[in-house]
């Protein structure tokens, strides 16, 4: 068996009214690119990279390097061929829209190879412990007219993070870090009101702050339950990280922006989180992840991916879940204590919701893992060339 293409798909579809913000920019659109290699034999995998910044980068990387070393390599070789990818950019490329590449490369790799075995990826990883995941709401998003804040903004966001509750979900994350601290915390308090003493908020700062401000709001948060604080500081301070984990009894999340298995084994030897988010088509693909989660689980370290973009990377996320141990280790299973949970996005987003033939819903607050073979989904290539940007 051999790899006879590579071809990569530039997604993009304008959100119009529906912009959002997170503290560190503007979502005027969302975008991503899906990587589709196909073998001699006619099987097809895919894969997704490129939601780091502009997709266009990474799809070069792809088009004018890898692809060409792809052609005629036995795909099921996965982890070889990860290794042999890595080794030509390693000395310019260990991190950013090089490794973008290779997570979509690999991740389409992992597909194929367990459509060539009939077999879904987490069976080839080692067999799943569960069945389903339970899934947590992203949301909570800066709408423009947040740009002046009031007490109308603080009612819009209670009435979002009651819906989650309403559509099933018991946990969910809002964003923090675009307006002023006293904000912030107006925006928390009333977030988790609104999802109710039965339900857990989490929150999340997209490295908004420095140490001191980010200190001084998770001592307020304490008081408040908050399940976990997700990117409190820039991801380069990881002193201003061990900080904040070494002074507060709230778990720190963070590491969506680390790249490979190097980059977390830093952010683990130093002490810097309770909770790892590698990014599946970020980090490194399903092979890499694997990597990341011994690691995690060496230092007693919880791992739940970042998960942002379309249904294809949902999908990888989900395979990656099945095969997450206990950490620690317990006769009973806890979502967040001990037992992962799925990140879901609420925010639109036409790539996840159209892009697979199999929709991602809710079973009683979790997201099934899906059985079929490689990936368990069937991209809909009408919606693939609908939002398709040449």
């Amino acid at each position: 068996m051999r790899i006879k293409e590579c071809e990569t798909f530039i997604l993009k579809t304008p959100l119009g009214s529906q912009q959002f913000y997170s503290s560190q920019c503007a979502f005027p659109e969302r975008s991503s690119l899906i990587v589709r290699i196909e073998t001699e034999d006619g099987v097809v995998g895919w894969g997704e990279g490129g939601q780091y910044g502009p997709p266009e980068p990474v799809a070069s990387c792809i088009n004018d390097l890898f692809a060409s070393q792809l052609v005629g390599k036995d795909p099921r070789n996965v982890v070889r061929i990860w290794e042999e990818l890595y080794a030509l950019v390693r000395d310019f490329g260990h991190q950013g829209p090089y490794i973008e590449a290779i997570s979509a490369i690999d991740i389409a790799l992992w597909d194929i190879t367990g459509h060539v075995y009939g077999q879904p990826v987490h069976q080839l990883l080692g067999g799943r412990f569960r069945d389903a995941v339970t899934a947590y709401a992203t949301g909570g998003y800066y709408r423009p007219e947040d740009m002046r804040p009031d007490g109308a903004m603080v009612e819009r966001l209670a009435n979002e993070v009651r819906a989650f509750g309403e559509d099933g979900f018991t946990i969910a994350k809002i964003k923090i870090g675009l307006l002023d601290a006293l904000w912030d915390l107006e925006r928390v308090r009333a977030a988790g009101e609104a999802l109710g003493e039965n339900g857990t908020l989490l929150v999340d700062a997209n490295h908004a702050y420095n140490t001191a401000t980010a200190l001084r709001l998770a001592r307020e948060f304490e008081q408040l339950d908050i399940g976990w604080f997700e990117e409190p500081v820039v991801p380069e301070d990881r002193r201003g990280y061990t900080l904040l984990r070494n002074s507060v009894s709230i778990p720190i999340a963070g590491g969506e922006c680390e790249h490979t298995r190097y980059g977390f084994r830093d952010l683990l030897a130093e002490g810097c989180v309770d909770i790892a988010q590698p990014d599946i088509c970020v980090a490194g693909g399903l092979s890499e992840f694997v990597r990341i989660l011994a690691l995690a689980t060496a230092y007693g370290v919880r791992v739940i991916p970042h998960v942002w973009g379309s249904g294809v990377a949902i999908a990888a996320a989900l395979q990656a879940l099945a095969v997450v141990p206990l950490i620690p280790h317990s006769a009973h299973p806890v979502p967040l204590q001990n037992e992962p949970v799925v990140e879901f996005d609420r925010s639109p987003n036409p790539l996840r919701d159209e892009l697979v033939e199999q929709p991602f819903q809710l079973v009683d607050g979790q997201l099934p893992i899906p059985t079929g073979p490689g990936l368990g989904i069937t991209v809909r290539r009408s919606v693939l060339e609908k939002y398709r940007h040449r």
